[in-house]
């Protein structure tokens, strides 16, 4: 079942895409599809709804979404260049107007001093190139990491449409 705040920030988001009539492409690592089952769990979905990318491998990222191999190992997987990159990704390989890209660390392991256990980067990016990024440090077990990344890529897509 979806958290209440998960879904409230749902079907706002669902109400402003149809609204503007434009298409979503998700890009998601440590949420492993959640955000894109979230959404498609609307009814109406296939609306605005174009497509979702699940890269969890960094092959995966470079294959599907044209992240640059100098990217993950400059920066790595869990940055804000490899966010951006994975964000504009989507909307390249798609025929979406918008995305919203998420690459973190969830836990219980892969965590190191500089990126934590739960430190999560998203990105959020439109047709024409433009993308920015924030970084979120979550706090609890993985599920919650998962949880409160898929809320917050939904938030900030509902406040980037308004």
């Amino acid at each position: 079942m979806l958290d209440n705040d998960i879904l409230v920030a749902a079907v706002a988001l669902a109400g402003a895409l149809q609204k503007q009539r434009l298409l979503l492409a998700t890009a998601e690592s440590c949420t492993g599809g959640g955000i894109a089952q979230t959404l498609t769990s609307l009814s109406g979905a296939s609306t605005w709804f174009d497509r979702g990318f699940v890269t969890y491998s960094n092959e995966a990222k470079q294959e599907m979404l044209g992240v640059q191999a100098s990217t993950l190992a400059t920066s790595g997987a869990v940055s804000e260049a490899t966010a951006l990159d994975m964000a504009r990704g989507a909307i390249s390989h798609s025929r979406a107007h918008v995305s919203v890209a998420v690459t973190g660390i969830a836990g219980p392991d892969g965590g190191t001093p500089d990126k934590p256990v739960g430190t999560v980067w998203i990105a959020w990016g439109q047709k024409l190139g433009y993308a920015e990024a924030r970084c979120f440090q979550f706090d609890g077990d993985r599920d919650a990491v998962r949880q409160q990344s898929i809320l917050h890529a939904i938030l900030g897509l509902n406040a980037r449409l308004k």
